[in-house]
C-alpha cells in the first residue's frame, strides 16, 4: 500500500478506539431528572394494633376466602412461600406481599432446561437488582415518587397455584375524621402458562371516602430490571426497553442509566422487556387506570441498569375498588407471545391482546425475517445444529444471489479496461461537469455497461444483512445455541476463547478474546485482494480504493467485535463462499477473453 494510504488506516484506526474512550468520558449518562413532590391529600399510617382479633369485611372473605379474623401486625413476621408450576418457580414475601424471586423452569421432551442460564447453569432468574425499595409487583400508596410498602401482611396459600396478602390500613380524611381500609393482593397462576393474574382490592369502612393520595390511589411497578444479570458496559449488544402498545402498533423505548419518561398516551398494555425475556402488563379494566405510565431506570445495585415500568391507579371515592391484570413473565420470543391472540391458546382464555406486537423486528423488512426463520427453522429439522443451519442458509442466498453478482463482477471488471478513457474524459471536460455526465453516460452506452448493475448486489446484501442483524440479535432459539463447543457456546454472544477479563480492556472494554472477528477481517481482506478493486486505478482514486478495501474490514472489527456469534458467522461464510464465487468468475472471464486466442491458434493448426 502507499505511504498516505497507512497513514490512512493508521489514523482511522486510532480515531474509532479515541471514540469509545471518549464515549464514556464526555458524554456520562444524564442524571434522574428532578421530580417534584406530590402533597399527600390523604395521610395513610398503619392500623394501630388493638391486641384483639378484628374481623375482616365479608366483601373480603368472599374475595380472597382467606381467614375470618386479622391478626395483630406486631405479631407478624416475615416469611417466604413458593409457588411452583410447569413453567416457573415464584418465591413470595409478606413484606408487601411482593415477588422476591421469579424462576424459569420449564424442560424439554429431553428434561432440559429451556430457558437455561450461562452462567449458573439453573433456569433464567427473571427479577434482578432486589433491595428494600424495589421488589417485584409493589405497591405504593400515592403515585409513582411514592416508596414501596414495606409493611408486613397477612398471607395465606389458598391451593397450589393462589395467594393472598392482606392488611388493615388507617387513613385520616379530608375532614379530620378516620376511616379503616384493607388493601389485598391476590396472586393466581395457571399450571402451564407463563401469564399469571394479580388482582388488588382496596375496601374500606362506613367512614371510608376512598383513597386519593396526591391524586393518585396506588402505583404498580413491574420489578427492577429484567434479568438474566448482564454488565451494559461489557455487551452493548444487551439492552432492555419499555413497551406500550396501543392496540393497533407498539412504541419502544430505551433509557440511559438514571432517566425517568413519562408515557401519556393511550394504551392497552405496556412491558419491560430485553432481548430475551420480559414482563408485560395489561390491566383488564384500562379505564381505572391513569393514562400515564412512568418508565424509570435507576442504578442502585451492580453495574446493570434498574428500570421500572409504574402504572398509577385513578383516584376513587367508592369504599371498594377491584382491579385486575394479567402479567405476562417469560421468554420475549414468538412461539409463547402468539398464544394471546386466540382465546383457545392460552390458559386464560384471553383474546386479541397482542403480546407478540412486543417482539423486536426489522419493520418492513419483518416479512424477509419470516422467510430466512422458514429457512432455518426447516434446515435445523434436518441437521440439528443453529451454525450449520446459519452456514447452508447463506450458501443458498449467495447461489441465490449469484446470476446478480456474476453480472456485477464481469460489468466492473469491464470497466477496469476503460479506465484510462474515463480519466482522459475527467481531465478533458474538468470544468463541465454536464459535459462530463453527458460523455460518460455516452460511454457506457457504447461498452455495454449498466452503473447500477455493481449497486444492486451491494443493495440485496445491505438488506438481508439488516434483517440478519435483527433476526440474529433477537432471535430467542439462538440463545445458549452451541455451534462448535468450547468455541462458539453461543451464538447469541460472541465466541470465546482464552481468559475473561473481568473489568475489560483498558479503553475498548473488551472482556473476551475472539477469534471470529479475526477470520471475518481476514476473509474481507483476501476478498478485497482478490477482486482486486482499484488496480488501475492511479493517484488519489488509488489511495481511496485501497482505503475502503483495507480500512474499512479494520473499521468494522473494530464495529464488531462483540456482534452475535451467529451474525458474524453468516457475514464470514458469506466472504468466503463470495470469494471462491469471484475466482470461478476470474477463471470463466479469462477463458472468454482468451477464447478468441484460443480460436486464432487452432485455426492456424489447421491450415
Amino acid at each position: 500500500m502507499e505511504k498516505n494510504t497507512v497513514w490512512a488506516i493508521g489514523l482511522s484506526t486510532v480515531v474509532l478506539v479515541g471514540f469509545f474512550a471518549a464515549q464514556t468520558i464526555l458524554f456520562p449518562p444524564k442524571p434522574q431528572e428532578q421530580q417534584a413532590q406530590t402533597e399527600q391529600t390523604t395521610e395513610v399510617v398503619e392500623n394501630q394494633a388493638t391486641g384483639e382479633s378484628e374481623k375482616q369485611d365479608s366483601s373480603i372473605e368472599e374475595n380472597l376466602s382467606i381467614v375470618s379474623e386479622v391478626s395483630d401486625s406486631e405479631n407478624l413476621t416475615e416469611e417466604k412461600f413458593t409457588i411452583t408450576t410447569n413453567k416457573v418457580a415464584v418465591t413470595f414475601t409478606n413484606r408487601g406481599g411482593d415477588i422476591i424471586s421469579y424462576e424459569l423452569i420449564e424442560k424439554d421432551d429431553r428434561g432440559a432446561l429451556k430457558n437455561r442460564d450461562v452462567d449458573t447453569g439453573k433456569g433464567v432468574e427473571l427479577i434482578e437488582n432486589l433491595s428494600e425499595k424495589n421488589r417485584a409487583f409493589g405497591l405504593s400508596l400515592g403515585g409513582a415518587t411514592r416508596p414501596i410498602i414495606d409493611d408486613i401482611f397477612t398471607a395465606k396459600k389458598l391451593d397450589d397455584y393462589t395467594i393472598g396478602f392482606f392488611k388493615k390500613f388507617t387513613s385520616k380524611n379530608a375532614d379530620g375524621t378516620e376511616s379503616e381500609f384493607t388493601l389485598v393482593k391476590k396472586y393466581t397462576f395457571k399450571p402451564n402458562d407463563y401469564t399469571f393474574k394479580l388482582e388488588v382490592t382496596i375496601d374500606g369502612d362506613e367512614n371510608f371516602k376512598g383513597l386519593d393520595v396526591g391524586g393518585a390511589a396506588y402505583t404498580l411497578r413491574t420489578a427492577p430490571q429484567v434479568g438474566p444479570k448482564f454488565n451494559p458496559k461489557m455487551d452493548r449488544y444487551e439492552y432492555r426497553e419499555l413497551v406500550s402498545f396501543n392496540g393497533e402498533k407498539a412504541k419502544k423505548t430505551r433509557l440511559g442509566s438514571k432517566q425517568t419518561k413519562n408515557y401519556e398516551r393511550d394504551w392497552v398494555w405496556t412491558a419491560m422487556a430485553g432481548k430475551y425475556f420480559e414482563f408485560i402488563v395489561y390491566p383488564e379494566n384500562k379505564t381505572s387506570m391513569s393514562s400515564t405510565v412512568v418508565y424509570n431506570s435507576e442504578i442502585e445495585v451492580g453495574d446493570a441498569t434498574n428500570a421500572q415500568v409504574k402504572m398509577t391507579r385513578k383516584p376513587t371515592d367508592k369504599k371498594e375498588t377491584n382491579d385486575t391484570y394479567y402479567i405476562y413473565a417469560g421468554p420475549r420470543n414468538e412461539s409463547e407471545l402468539k398464544n394471546y391472540v386466540s382465546e383457545d391458546k392460552n390458559e386464560w382464555g384471553l383474546s386479541g391482546v397482542h403480546f407478540n406486537e412486543s417482539l423486536q423486528t426489522s419493520g418492513f423488512l419483518y416479512w424477509l425475517e419470516v422467510v430466512l426463520k422458514f429457512l432455518l427453522e426447516n434446515i435445523n429439522k434436518l441437521v440439528h445444529n443453529w451454525g450449520v443451519s446459519i452456514i447452508i442458509v447463506t450458501i443458498i442466498l449467495k447461489c441465490a444471489l449469484f446470476p446478480i453478482t456474476k453480472k456485477s463482477l464481469e460489468g466492473t471488471q469491464k470497466m477496469q479496461k476503460f479506465q484510462p478513457k474515463m480519466q482522459e474524459l475527467q481531465a478533458k471536460y474538468k470544468g463541465d461537469p454536464q459535459k462530463l455526465q453527458m460523455e460518460t453516460a455516452k460511454m457506457y452506452k457504447e461498452i455495454g455497461y449498466n452503473p447500477m448493475s455493481g449497486c444492486l448486489p451491494m443493495i440485496f446484501q445491505f438488506v438481508i444483512l439488516f434483517a440478519m442483524y435483527n433476526l440474529f440479535n433477537n432471535y430467542f432459539e439462538f440463545r445458549g445455541a452451541s455451534f462448535i463447543s468450547g468455541w462458539i457456546d453461543d451464538l447469541s454472544q460472541g465466541d470465546r476463547i482464552g481468559p475473561v477479563f473481568e473489568h475489560g480492556l483498558p479503553i475498548l472494554g473488551w472482556n473476551q478474546i475472539r477469534i471470529l472477528p479475526v477470520i471475518y477481517v481476514i476473509s474481507q481482506l483476501l476478498f478485497g485482494k482478490i477482486t482486486g478493486n482499484g488496480g488501475t486505478a492511479t493517484g488519489t482514486n488509488a489511495a481511496q480504493m485501497k482505503m475502503m478495501m483495507y480500512g474499512m474490514p479494520i473499521f468494522f472489527f473494530f464495529l464488531f467485535y462483540n456482534a452475535p456469534a451467529g451474525l458474524l458467522l453468516y457475514w464470514t461464510v458469506s466472504n468466503i463462499f463470495q470469494l471462491g464465487q469471484q475466482i470461478v468468475i476470474n477463471k470463466m472471464m479469462k477463458n472468454k477473453k482468451d477464447e478468441p486466442k484460443l480460436k486464432l491458434v487452432q485455426n492456424k493448426k489447421r491450415k
